[in-house]
């Protein structure tokens, strides 16, 4: 007798299966936060002070703390929306492993403690800008963006370019430019990063009733936009170098990795996909836009302690 293919209980479900460790672990979104703690790590080293390196591990693990926290808030508020995606169905609250309101607590607790450790243990400057960048991700992306508007993705990309701002100011107490030309490449590399695998998941996204730029504007608006944006992305990631913020080895190192990022754009942007080409384009620019970012910030620290030390 054939057997009734299974289907994943609601998130609302009233019992849970039981919850262990690595439920929480994957309600903090390791693979996201990697990024994040690399990114918010490199903005503290590659700051003009030398930080103490207890209050320097503890900025860092503040940063990771928070982005954990608003990463289960957010899975907290779009567990029904998860439940009917392909690729969110096997998560904790849509799998039926936890209850959300274990989630929601667990999200509140980890952001407070952050927000707090940070403004006791660093100071009060850091602290500010991470609450800012947690209620950025968990309020105004995952509430009022993401339901709403195709531009969800262009709006609410700060939200993940504040790390490298808060190590900077965690190690410095102040916000100057550079840390600001940091928060804007990232900002400008998130579209076409999140647009490209936008493009591969697209039934996913239009499934679940999400504005996704492919869903309401089509294949073609968004691959014209993945193009524009990485061609913003080559100049702004070299400006630091052209205002004398860095030397020679980031200078050369951004202009490179963000000509090979426009380089694997343009046949996004123009469509070249060839017949049964299991690899698509949109599928290559997004794996490199995630070496992209993990390289160009490495070269930004390396850029200051080998240039320096040379000079």
């Amino acid at each position: 007798m054939t057997q009734p293919a299974y289907n994943p209980p609601p998130a609302s479900q009233a019992y849970p299966l039981p919850t262990d460790w690595r439920d929480f672990f994957a309600l903090t979104k390791p693979r996201v936060m990697t990024l994040v703690i690399f990114t918010g790590l490199c903005g503290l080293l590659a700051a003009p002070t030398t930080i103490n390196p207890v209050l320097g591990f503890t900025a860092i693990l503040c940063i990771a703390l928070g982005a954990g926290g608003a990463a289960a808030l957010n899975q907290w508020w779009e567990a029904d929306l998860d439940a009917q995606m392909k690729r969110t169905q096997g998560r904790p609250l849509p799998a039926g492993r936890m209850d959300r309101t274990s989630a929601r607590d667990f999200g509140m607790a980890l952001s407070a403690m952050s927000v707090f450790i940070m403004g006791v243990a660093v100071h009060w400057l850091a602290a500010a800008l991470l609450l800012v960048s947690i209620v950025y991700y968990a309020v105004v992306y995952t509430i009022w963006l993401k339901p709403r508007t195709p531009q969800n993705i262009v709006i609410g990309g700060g939200a993940g370019a504040f790390p490298p701002l808060i190590g900077w100011v965690a190690a410095t107490n102040d916000v100057t430019l550079m840390p600001v030309l940091l928060f804007a490449i990232i900002f400008f590399w998130t579209p076409p990063h999140f647009w490209a695998l936008a493009l591969f998941v697209e039934t996913d996204y239009a499934r679940a009733g999400i504005p996704m730029m492919p869903v309401v504007a089509g294949e073609v608006s968004t691959r014209r936009q993945v193009l524009a944006y990485a061609v913003l992305l080559l100049p702004l990631a070299a400006l630091p170098w052209w205002l004398g913020y860095t030397h020679a080895l980031y200078g050369f190192s951004a202009l490179g990795l963000s000509g090979l990022f426009l380089a694997l754009a343009v046949p996004v942007g123009l469509r070249r996909t060839a017949p049964g080409d299991a690899m698509r384009p949109e599928k290559r620019l997004f794996a490199f836009s995630i070496l992209y970012l993990f390289a160009l910030f490495a070269v930004l620290v390396a850029d200051r302690y080998v240039m320096g030390w040379m000079a």
